[in-house]
């Protein structure tokens, strides 16, 4: 593999892990170029956690061979772990200490004595807006206020890599923008490399990079704009009189074929503004309401795996894979 130097932030290569005879991680070949936020996009059970499990020391692959930062996983935990940053999607904070009491604590943690640590302590909590909050008990602390000093301890060892497992989860809408301006103030500010699961596609269009996951393996990699390019045409939603002689005449008139949803009669045609128009002279029905969609990462989910994201099962969380190891 590369040398340390000049390394990727993340490389894998045939990258299994096995839970008895159930394949959670199928052969992963991945690289994530260092300085970038790198999305990790799929639905749960994917093997997302799973494999951040693994390049993060908190379990051992079953075979293959991964790296952080050019080192091993396996043969270099230590080197590992002084070089990551670990957000987990279930809160692990102390609720009945102050904000910087919690800093000061996972400092030691880190061997800092109190010198050391209190000016990354005070960087920090003023990078995450909580410096006029750092003595009230974190138990008083909203979602987002929780949230964003969790992103701060993650820091304290200046890593070079910075895991984000589900790192909006529970929040309000307006929570997870506030939680994103500051990931972008991070990864603006000390280069670190963003590396997070979700299951959420909003959240992954504010990756530089995302890798579509399904079924243990990367199915498609890319910028959300090459992935979306994939599949191209726009999605043209049209409410008429008659919705079905809508869809005969689309595909004896202009070769689309069509299909009723819920929301109308629903078609895939190249520059859906341009072309919205002619469609609509042409159809020979009513024609009561017209929207033209880009493509989304959910279409190309849809592309890649024939089905779209779906929260249906309980998700395992790092804090999971973190009590088991243990």
């Amino acid at each position: 593999m590369t040398s340390v130097s000049d390394a990727p932030a993340v490389r894998t290569e045939e990258l299994y892990k096995f839970y008895g005879t159930t394949e959670a991680v199928s052969g992963l070949d991945l690289v994530v170029p260092a300085g970038i936020t790198f999305g990790f996009l799929g639905p749960n059970g994917a093997g997302k956690t799973t494999t951040i499990g693994m390049l993060c020391t908190l379990l051992l692959p079953t075979s293959g061979r991964a790296e952080v930062s050019g080192y091993d996983v396996v043969a270099q935990p230590h080197e590992v772990r002084d070089r990551i940053g670990l957000v987990f999607q279930e809160s692990t904070l102390d609720l009945d200490l102050t904000a910087e009491e919690n800093m000061r604590f996972h400092a030691e943690l880190f061997g800092l004595s109190r010198r050391q640590s209190k000016p990354a302590v005070d960087a920090l909590l003023d990078l995450v807006e909580l410096t006029d909050r750092k003595d009230s008990p974190v138990r008083d602390y909203s979602g987002g206020m929780r949230r964003r000093l969790e992103i701060a301890r993650g820091l304290l060892n200046t890593p070079s890599v910075l895991f984000l497992d589900e790192p909006t989860t529970g929040l309000d809408p307006q929570t997870r923008v506030a939680i994103w301006e500051h990931l972008h103030r991070l990864r603006r500010d000390s280069n670190v490399t963003l590396f997070l699961t979700t299951h959420h596609l909003e959240e992954a269009e504010n990756c530089d990079r995302i890798a579509i996951m399904d079924h243990g393996d990367v199915v498609a990699h890319g910028t959300p704009a090459e992935l979306k390019a994939v599949v191209g045409a726009d999605l043209v939603v049209l409410r008429t009189g008659d919705d079905h002689a809508a869809v005969r005449a689309a595909r004896e008139g202009f070769g689309l074929d069509g299909e009723i949803g819920a929301d109308g009669v629903r078609l895939r045609v190249d520059d859906g503004a341009t072309f919205v128009p002619r469609l609509c002279a042409g159809l020979g029905v009513a024609v009561h309401s017209v929207t033209v969609k880009p493509p989304s990462l959910d279409d190309v989910f849809l592309h890649y795996t024939g089905r779209s994201i779906r929260d249906d099962a309980g998700p395992t969380t790092l804090a999971d894979i973190g009590r088991r190891s243990a």
